[in-house]
C-alpha cells in the first residue's frame, strides 16, 4: 500500500505537496468516496479520481525547458496567463507534467518539468542541496566585500542564507550596472533577488544557467525544450 498523495504524484497528477492540497480541498475520491484526510493509503486495485476523472499511470517523462520571460512556472494559472506547461502542450506533449520548482515570471532559463512526482519532490527538498547557477544583471558593481558577504551567507527574513559561490563577470562602462554569477543550493522565495538586494544591488535581469549538471546547450532561445536523455535522468536520480 502507498500513501494517496504519492500515488497521485507518481501518476503525474501533481507533486506530492500539490496533491495534498487537492485532497484537503475535497477534490479526490477513492472508490467513489471523497477523501479529505492526509495519510490515507491505497492499493493498485483502488479507484482514485480527481475532480471525477480517474487517474492513470502514464509513462514517466522528463523535459528541459529554456523558460522565456513573461511565463508562469505552474501547471495552471487562475488568471489565464500562459504557463510553462502550456508551452509543451502546444507542441504536443500529452502527459500531465508540472515544473520542478519555480522561476519568477520575469526570470528566464533552465527549468525541469516531469510527471515523476517522487523525483520532483526529492529534487526540491533542501537536504539534497541541488546546485543551481544564475546570471544576474544588477544595479551598481559588487565590491569584494559584498561578494564575500554572499559567499558567507546574508540575512534574508531573519535567516542566514547558505554560502553561495559568486563571480563578478563584467561591469558596465559607466559602472551603473554589472553582471554576476551566483550558485546556490537553496530554493527560498525570490532567493537570488533578495540576496543581491541585501548587499545593495537590486536585480534588473535574472537568468538560470544550470541545474546541477544540466545546462541549456542546444536550447539558445526562450521557449525551446527537449526531453532529458536516459543518462541525465539517471544522474538526477543518483543525486537524490
Amino acid at each position: 500500500m502507498e500513501r494517496l498523495q504519492k500515488v497521485m504524484a507518481e501518476a503525474g497528477v501533481a507533486s506530492r505537496r500539490a496533491s495534498e492540497k487537492l485532497i484537503a480541498a475535497g477534490r479526490v475520491t477513492v472508490n467513489g468516496k471523497t477523501v479529505t484526510q492526509q495519510g490515507v493509503k491505497v492499493t493498485k486495485n483502488d479507484q482514485v479520481a480527481v475532480d471525477g476523472v480517474p487517474i492513470k499511470h502514464e509513462p514517466l517523462k522528463y523535459f528541459l525547458l529554456n523558460k522565456p520571460r513573461g511565463v508562469i512556472s505552474s501547471a495552471h494559472d487562475d488568471k489565464g496567463r500562459r504557463t510553462v506547461v502550456d508551452i509543451l502542450k502546444e507542441d504536443g506533449v500529452e502527459e500531465r507534467i508540472y515544473p520542478v520548482g519555480r522561476l519568477d515570471y520575469d526570470t528566464t532559463g533552465i527549468l525541469l518539468l516531469t510527471n515523476d512526482g517522487d523525483l520532483a519532490n526529492k529534487l526540491m527538498h533542501p537536504k539534497f542541496e541541488v546546485e543551481k547557477t544564475y546570471i544576474a544583471k544588477v544595479r551598481g558593481v559588487l565590491t569584494n566585500r559584498e561578494m564575500k558577504q554572499l559567499r558567507q551567507g546574508v540575512m534574508v527574513d531573519g535567516r542566514k542564507t547558505k554560502p553561495a559561490k559568486t563571480k563578478l563577470l563584467e561591469a558596465a562602462d559607466d559602472w551603473q550596472s554589472s553582471r554576476v554569477r551566483l550558485t546556490i543550493h537553496e530554493g527560498r522565495y525570490h532567493q537570488v533577488k533578495r540576496m543581491l538586494k541585501a548587499v545593495g544591488h537590486p536585480v534588473m535581469k535574472l537568468h538560470r544557467e544550470t541545474y546541477d549538471t544540466l545546462n541549456l546547450v542546444g536550447l539558445p532561445s526562450g521557449g525551446q525544450w527537449r526531453e532529458l536523455r536516459p543518462q541525465e535522468v539517471k544522474k538526477l536520480k543518483n543525486l537524490v
